[in-house]
């Protein structure tokens, strides 16, 4: 049975890794599907806006020709952590999804859901609430290079940084999304083997390939691709601002570590 049937998705970052496996399996239950990528991808059986999001100005024009109504949005495109690109991953990674989400309001029917693609990389929220405020109060075209230089912001974290404002916007929206009759998650995923792995291989180094091995395997993209279905379709309805990480254990490990909670085990 296709369950979800006459629903219509909008998913960004739609050509490539979890965003393609997202919009197989939604079509494959019934739903309609547009695409949002820099990439069309190839092949598609939908209807695919080629949008760079680097360019915040062009996102409403654009949104504005997409064909609603939509019962859903999957905010899922971004960078992975690469040096000398820091402003680019804050400005599509955080201020580009809020300015498309922002674009996208009038088009999306009562009842909607939006999942934010965030991070496990952005766990650390609570403890960086400062700073995400910071960031939040920015003009991102005019300061976000000022930002950068005055909070000795690196590579890895612009990506950290950003995923944690992902976290932070999602639950802050909850509320007022509930009054709209539309929800808001942040997926926070850990290690999805997709070709960004390396990228954040090279990034994070020695701890997560010790985290993928205490995991036994890093995630795969039709598994994240399925909980971000399931946060889409009606079955979640009671799911609202939630932070949902699926990430093979790894949050687990590194709270029992922190805590030395070995003694407690079986």
């Amino acid at each position: 049975m296709k369950k979800l049937q006459d629903q219509h998705f909008a998913v960004t970052g739609v050509a490539t890794g979890i965003g393609a496996e997202l919009a197989r399996q939604l079509l494959a239950s019934g739903a309609r599907v547009t695409g949002f990528d820099v990439a069309t991808p190839e092949g598609a059986a939908f209807p695919c806006h080629r949008v760079d999001l680097a360019d915040l100005a062009s996102i409403k024009p654009l949104v504005e020709q997409a064909q609603g109504p939509f019962t859903g949005l999957c905010n899922n495109a971004g960078l992975s952590p690469r040096p000398g690109r820091e402003a680019l991953i804050l400005t599509v990674n955080f201020f580009a999804q809020r300015a498309f989400t922002q674009a996208m309001l009038p088009k999306l029917a009562s009842g909607a859901s939006i999942v934010n693609m965030a991070s496990r990389a952005g766990a650390r929220w609570r403890d960086n609430i400062g700073q995400i405020k910071r960031l939040f109060a920015i003009d991102p075209v005019k300061d976000i290079e000022s930002f950068i230089r005055d909070e000795k912001i690196d590579h890895v974290r612009a990506y950290n940084l950003s995923k944690e404002a992902m976290i932070v916007w999602s639950i802050a929206e909850t509320e007022a999304m509930t009054a709209r009759h539309m929800r808001i998650n942040a997926l926070c995923p850990a290690a999805v083997a997709t070709g960004l792995l390396d990228d954040f291989a090279k990034a994070f180094g020695e701890q997560m390939a010790k985290n993928i091995a205490r995991a036994g395997r890093p995630g795969q993209p039709e598994e994240i691709a399925a909980i971000a279905r399931f946060l889409l379709s009606p079955a979640s309805s009671w799911l609202r601002g939630a932070e949902i990480s699926p990430d093979g254990g790894m949050g687990a490990f590194a709270i029992s570590d922190s805590l030395d909670l070995s003694g407690l085990r079986l």
